[in-house]
């Protein structure tokens, strides 16, 4: 059978030639490893596992240290290449030491020494990777491997982190191999680049050594670089290596001389490796041997000198280029330059803003438009007074004035309209001003801006970084020896000692030795101090624990005697923030005061005291109980109030109390889709521990999730994000794709799974969730379309259709083509009256005589409505 006869034949039968599938496969295999896995971005100089190691380090970040295997799990949501691989990388990147401060063994670069197996060893992003490697909002995401979650594309790092950290990576057909370079030298050189003078960069290694830079070429193919150990002659007998080329460990070192020695190439005795702290290889040499000759045979035959040929590969424009240093320097630095315009208009914006509803709430107050509201009788005869009384001052205003901003200004307490400061106001407004200012003129000028960016930098983070590689300009990058361990906290009360080396003492809590802790003394006085081994806070000790700047739910409740006046006194307070080594006097400083009760409380919980006074007082009960919820939390200088004014033999915990504070208010900010406490966006409500949040997404998903401000949301996928009311059922309007057909649909949310979606519409594409909802309320305004048209209807949910199962499709919506629509909240009018009278009612404290005009006592006299 001919050739061709036979291909004929295959192509009939559907088969495929072996040089097809390599034609065809090979370049589509090739291309993946260069693009996916072995070539950095230029973007932000990672490989692909390194940036998904980073971005599971930051979804995991609480400021504490992670098992390394628990950071390998959470990177395999995003890395579908195994453990082993993306173990190698942590290690890789922990033993460089500028993204991940380390805890535990992690081997050893100097001697070859393994890191610990990940369950045994810890990490977390270092504060310099935090600075300029992260910024959500100028970052471009996309979807991990699975469709699951995102990741980011590249991250937007503000730092020419590919020479700091250098690179080696083997792709088909090509490599990279990227020499790292001094942290300071890159900063300096990052500056001049900005100033317009020429840069040229060098490498450093950590291994130190000395490195002849001739032939470097800017770190382009076809350069190269020679780089030696340091060896020294310790007496005629000995030669000691102190430093070891950059790419061996000493244990190749010893073994490329020994197999120099058994080659006759030089002429030793012995090699000792005596590598602790520092290197130290001792070199012994054989009798009549000179050390000079024996230290150029070195150099010559073994691994005491090495050449390395440059190859700056990486992925630019999503294809492979060679390119030299200078040339990463200029693009990372166009780039920074770039990100830090983004962040200023970011912040412009957003200062804009806070100005905008200053200025509108102190119009609001001061020109007491709030009044005019008083005889509106529905809410949107209220949002159009407003409105109205705003129009003389709206072209002042940088943009329009939306329904948005008015409803704000609804939602302003009585409190701090009656509390409004002027002064303070437009001391606010001054200081959004010329922060405004500021940043616009950083933006006029940004290339100073981005000089004093990285001078910033320099100062912060380049002490501690000096050039370890001998030669020229650059140093090797240092590693910053973080003292971040987790440990446990001590306490000798007596003796007035602190401190996690004192295990002989009493056990407080674990803690970790970068933590703050409170002290609290006999004598009333609060001290902050940094945890160390051992140390001294003063004697009698009455309560000591782990501090944490601004916990507004850490309430100390104290009672102690007043030497001045002889009364005891009680207080609740809260310690938010202090001066670390500061004494602090709790009472009202009068010398010889002591405390006899003390509590500290995780949750303002506050508890009831039986108060023994002594047998001589005058008092006629001389034993009663106090509860702490009688009394209001001050700040910690508080002096307190009178408990009793006779002598007080003792006080003694009686019962537990309740929390008196109350849950978190939280809103939601649709526009960042980041959840805060700051009344931004749209109000959720009071949440306690045991609250979620359940998120409705246009896919005709939804998801249970945390209130942790940390939670972010893809604002573009959310249709509707609510707390979570267990015992309501979900309304909701979807569309089905399969029979084009618009549903209405109820049903009981019976998973508890946080973290996860799960799907409630059918399979198919055009399926879409158009409305829903997970409160009380039934009624909704729907907006759908006839013909060329838009009308509008409300309809009760609750009539149309029953509860039933979340896989139910529903019944048939009585309108179809729905645009959108919006809950209508149950009895809306008697709800916005209340809120008026509410603002009545504080206005007739304050002005007795509008009340009577205005007739809000049902044209009836004062005396005669007791009501």
């Amino acid at each position: 059978m001919s050739e061709e006869n036979g291909r004929n034949d295959e192509e009939l039968h559907g088969s495929t030639a072996v040089s097809g599938m390599y034609e065809n496969w090979f370049l589509d295999y090739a291309s993946y490893v260069i693009m996916e896995r072995a070539v950095p971005a230029i973007e932000d100089g990672l490989k692909p596992v390194q940036r998904r190691i980073l971005h599971a380090l930051k979804e995991m970040d609480d400021g504490r240290f992670n098992k390394v295997a628990n950071i390998i799990g959470s990177t395999m949501q995003y890395h579908p290449h195994g453990d082993a691989s993306i173990a190698d990388a942590i290690v890789n990147l922990g033993q460089k030491n500028l993204l991940i401060e380390t805890q535990g063994n992690w081997g050893d670069v100097r001697t070859g020494d393994s890191a610990a197996a990940p369950r045994y060893i810890e990490a977390r992003l270092s504060k310099f990777a935090l600075e300029v490697v992260y910024n959500p909002q100028t970052t471009e995401w996309q979807l991990s491997y699975d469709g699951r979650k995102k990741e980011p594309v590249t991250f937007p790092v503000k730092f020419p982190l590919l020479l700091a950290q250098g690179v080696e990576g083997i792709a088909v057909g090509l490599s990279t191999k990227i020499m790292p370079h001094n942290f300071c030298e890159i900063l300096q050189g990052a500056i001049n680049t900005l100033k317009g003078k020429k840069v040229t960069l060098y490498p450093d290694f950590q291994t130190g050594g000395k490195i002849d830079i001739t032939d470097y070429n800017d770190g382009k193919r076809g350069g190269k670089v020679r780089i030696r150990a340091k060896i020294e002659e310790l007496d005629p007998k000995t030669l000691v290596i102190k430093d070891i080329p950059y790419g061996t460990t000493t244990s190749s070192l010893i073994e490329s001389i020994i197999k120099a020695n058994d080659k006759g190439k030089i002429k030793i005795k012995k090699v000792i490796d005596n590598t602790a702290k520092d290197i130290e290889v001792l070199v012994q040499l054989a009798p009549n041997t000179s050390p000079d000759i024996t230290i150029d045979a070195l150099y010559a035959f073994t691994d005491c000198e090495v050449s390395i040929s440059p190859n700056a590969c990486v992925i630019h424009e999503e294809k492979p280029q060679f390119l030299g240093a200078s040339d990463l320097l200029k693009h990372s630095v166009d780039q920074t330059v770039d990100l830090l315009r983004q962040e200023l208009e970011i912040k412009r914006g957003e200062l804009m803003e806070k100005i905008l509803f200053s200025s509108l709430e102190k119009i609001f107050i001061e020109n007491r438009i709030y009044r005019d509201i008083e005889e509106c009788e529905t809410w949107e005869a209220v949002l159009e007074t407003i409105d109205k009384g705003l129009d003389p001052y709206k072209p002042q205003f940088y943009r329009e004035i939306t329904q948005e901003d008015i409803i704000r200004l609804t939602e302003i307490r009585i409190k701090r309209i009656s509390k409004f400061d002027t002064f303070k106001a437009d001391e606010l407004m001054r200081k959004l001003e010329e922060e405004l200012k500021e940043t616009e003129y950083h933006l006029e000028h940004l290339t100073d801006f981005a000089i004093a960016y990285y001078q910033n930098l320099l100062d912060k983070y380049g002490k501690g970084r000096e050039r370890k590689t001998e030669i020229a300009n650059f140093d090797t990058i240092s590693a910053s020896v973080v003292a971040a361990n987790n440990a446990k906290l001590y306490v000798n009360r007596t003796d007035g000692f602190i401190g996690y080396g004192l295990k002989k003492d009493e056990f407080v809590c674990d803690c970790s030795d970068i933590d703050d802790i409170i002290v609290f003394r006999k004598d009333g006085v609060c001290q902050v101090t940094r945890i160390q081994d051992k140390v001294f806070v003063g004697k009698n000790i009455i309560h000591v624990g782990v501090f944490k700047k601004g916990d507004e739910r850490m309430t100390y409740n104290m009672c102690y005697v007043d030497s001045k006046s002889g009364r005891t006194m009680i207080k609740r307070f809260q310690v938010l923030s202090v001066t670390r080594d500061r004494e602090y006097d709790l009472t009202k400083g009068g010398k010889g005061s002591k405390v006899l009760y003390f509590s500290a409380n995780p949750n303002g919980e506050a508890e009831t005291i039986t108060v023994y006074l002594t047998a001589a007082s005058k008092a006629r009960k001389k034993v009663f109980d106090f509860e702490f919820a009688d009394i209001e939390i001050k700040g910690r200088g508080a002096g307190g109030n009178i408990l009793t004014k006779y002598p007080v033999r003792k006080i003694q915990f009686k019962a537990a109390g309740v929390s008196t504070l109350g849950g978190l208010d939280m809103w939601y900010d649709e526009v960042v889709g980041r959840l805060n406490t700051d009344e931004r966006g749209n109000y959720l409500g009071n949440f306690k521990p045991e609250d979620q949040i359940i998120v409705f997404y246009k896919d005709g998903s939804y998801e249970l999730t945390s209130f942790e401000i940390t939670n972010r949301y893809e604002p573009s996928q959310v249709l509707a994000l609510q707390k979570f009311e267990p015992e309501q059922p979900v309304n909701a309007i979807h569309y089905d794709g399969d029979n084009k057909t618009y549903y209405v649909k109820r049903f009981m949310v019976e998973t508890s799974t946080q973290n996860k979606r799960f799907s409630f519409v059918t399979e198919s594409k055009s399926s879409k969730l158009v409305f829903a909802s997970n409160t009380a309320a039934t009624r909704a305004k729907v907006t759908y379309k006839e013909g060329r048209s838009k009308s509008t209807t409300e309809m009760d949910l609750s009539e149309i259709v029953d509860v039933k199962g979340w896989k139910a499709i529903g019944n048939k919506c009585p309108v179809q083509n729905v645009q959108e629509a919006q809950l209508i909240v149950e009895e809306p009018k008697k709800e916005a009256e209340v809120d008026i009278e509410g603002l009545k009612d504080s206005i007739k404290s304050e002005v007795e005589e509008e009340e009577n005009q205005l007739g809000l006592f049902g044209g009836g006299k004062k005396e005669d409505n007791p009501s």
